[in-house]
C-alpha cells in the first residue's frame, strides 16, 4: 500500500505542556499528503501539513469551504462549532463582501482607538494581582479575565451576561463525545442570544462594535440581520478564546526561556516581532479546524486529490516546516522571513487578528515591565494543562516576582 493510500487514525489529542504534536510532525515528515480518519464525523479527509501546501489549499478557489455545508464532516469536536451561515463556510465573493463589510470594525485605526481602553484593563487586573501576590495565578488574574471584558466591552454585551456567554462558547469547544448534546444547546443558546441582541442595536444603534457592523456600509451592501447575528456570535467566539489561551501559553514560554524574557525586558521595542515568533512557535491548539471540499481533481505533490473529497489544513504543523522556517524547533525572536499562519491564511485569515495582537501586545508588555523578577513559583512539570478541548493552555499559572 503506497502512502496516499494509507489511512492515518487521527484523534489528535496530544496535550504534552506546549510541546509539538509528534504526529504532525511525523505527517508532514513521511506523508505530507495524508488520507486521515478523525475522532467525529464520516468518512476520510485529505490533510496537509507542509506550509506551501497549505497555502495552497488555502488560497486556490478549487478548494471550497461553502461545499462543506451540510456534510458531517471529519472533525475533532462531537457537534461542528462552525455555524452553516458562518462566514468561515462562504467562498469568494459572499465572503468578501461579508469581510469588507466586517473589516471595517478592525482598522487600524479603530484598534488603535481600543488600546487605551485595553491598557487600563490591563493595570487594573495587574493591580489586583500585585495586591494579592506573591504567588499568584496569571490565568486567574489576567488572561481568563482580559480578552472576554474586553471584546465583551467592545461588543456591549451587559456584564451579568458575560459569564453564561463564557460557559456556552466552551461547551462548544469540547472534544468529549459525552458534550454533544451541551455544545448542540450551547450554539443554539448563543445563537438566540446574539439575534436578540443584534436586532436591538440595529434599532438603536451605540457607539459598539455589533453597531458598527449593523451600520457599515460598502456602497449599498449591509450585512442582513442573519449575517449580522452569526458575525457577532463568531466575533465572541474568536474575539476571546484565542487571546485567552495565549496569554497563558506566552507567559509560560518566555518563564521557561529566561534568555529570551530578558532581551525583551532590555529592547521592550523588539516586542511586536516577538510576539509573530512566539505565536508561530506556540501550539495553541490542537489538530485541525474546518476542512474544504475539492471541487474539481487537484494534484498536490505526488497525491491528487480528487473531486468532492475534503482536506484539511495543519496551521500548526506549518508553522514548524524547515523548509520555511529554519530551525524551526528554536525559539528566534528575531527571525526573518515568512509569516506565521496562527491567524490562517488566505480568504479565511482571522479578521480580528489586528485586535488579538494589539491586546496580546499590552498584556505581555505590561506584565513583564510591572513585574521585573517574574518567574514560575513551581516547577514546570507541576502545571496542569488542558487535555478537554482543542486548545492547549494551562490551567493555571503560578508565578512569584
Amino acid at each position: 500500500m503506497n502512502s496516499s493510500e494509507t489511512v492515518w487514525n487521527c484523534p489528535f489529542d496530544f496535550a504534552e505542556k506546549l510541546d509539538p504534536d509528534p504526529l504532525l510532525t511525523r505527517l508532514r515528515t513521511e506523508a505530507p499528503v495524508a488520507r486521515v480518519r478523525l475522532s467525529y464525523g464520516e468518512g476520510e479527509a485529505w490533510l496537509v501539513t507542509r506550509y506551501e501546501d497549505v497555502r495552497t489549499v488555502t488560497s486556490d478557489r478549487r478548494f471550497s469551504r461553502s461545499a462543506v455545508r451540510g456534510r458531517d464532516f471529519p472533525r475533532m469536536t462531537p457537534e461542528p462549532i462552525v455555524q452553516s451561515e458562518s462566514i468561515n463556510l462562504m467562498d469568494p465573493p459572499q465572503s468578501t463582501r461579508l469581510r469588507n463589510l466586517a473589516g471595517q470594525a478592525f482598522t487600524k485605526r479603530r484598534v488603535e482607538a481600543m488600546r487605551p481602553a485595553t491598557q487600563r484593563i490591563v493595570d487594573g487586573l495587574l493591580d489586583t494581582m500585585a495586591g494579592q501576590g506573591p504567588p499568584a495565578d496569571v490565568v486567574r488574574h489576567l488572561s481568563a479575565q482580559l480578552p472576554l471584558r474586553t471584546i465583551c466591552e467592545v461588543l456591549d454585551v451587559p456584564e451579568p451576561d458575560r459569564p453564561e456567554l463564557r460557559q456556552r462558547a466552551m461547551a462548544m469547544m469540547s472534544t468529549d463525545a459525552a458534550s454533544r448534546e451541551a455544545a448542540t444547546a450551547a450554539k443554539a443558546e448563543l445563537r438566540a442570544y446574539f439575534a436578540d441582541l443584534t436586532a436591538r442595536r440595529r434599532k438603536n444603534p451605540g457607539d459598539d462594535l455589533i453597531s458598527v457592523l449593523a451600520t457599515a456600509r460598502v456602497d449599498d451592501e449591509t450585512l442582513d440581520d442573519q449575517e449580522l447575528t452569526v458575525m457577532a456570535m463568531v466575533l465572541l467566539m474568536t474575539g476571546h478564546d484565542t487571546s485567552t489561551y495565549q496569554i497563558g501559553n506566552l507567559t509560560y514560554t518566555l518563564l521557561t526561556h529566561p534568555e529570551h524574557l530578558s532581551a525583551l525586558r532590555e529592547r521592550p521595542g523588539l516586542l511586536p516581532a516577538a510576539l509573530e515568533e512566539l505565536l508561530r512557535y506556540i501550539p495553541f491548539r490542537k489538530g485541525v479546524g474546518i476542512p474544504r471540499v475539492a471541487t474539481e481533481d487537484v494534484r498536490l505533490g505526488d497525491v491528487t486529490i480528487r473531486a468532492g473529497e475534503l482536506v484539511h489544513v495543519s496551521y500548526l504543523a506549518a508553522n514548524r516546516d524547515p523548509a520555511v522556517f529554519p530551525g524551526p524547533d528554536d525559539l528566534d525572536l528575531e527571525r526573518d522571513g515568512a509569516r506565521n499562519m496562527t491567524f490562517g491564511w488566505g480568504a479565511h485569515h482571522c479578521i480580528g487578528a489586528p485586535l488579538a495582537l494589539m491586546e496580546l501586545e499590552v498584556a505581555i508588555g505590561t506584565l513583564i515591565r510591572r513585574f521585573p523578577g517574574l518567574r514560575l513559583a513551581v516547577p514546570p512539570e507541576e502545571i496542569r494543562w488542558n487535555t478537554e478541548s482543542i486548545w492547549r493552555y494551562p490551567h493555571e499559572l503560578p508565578v512569584t516576582w
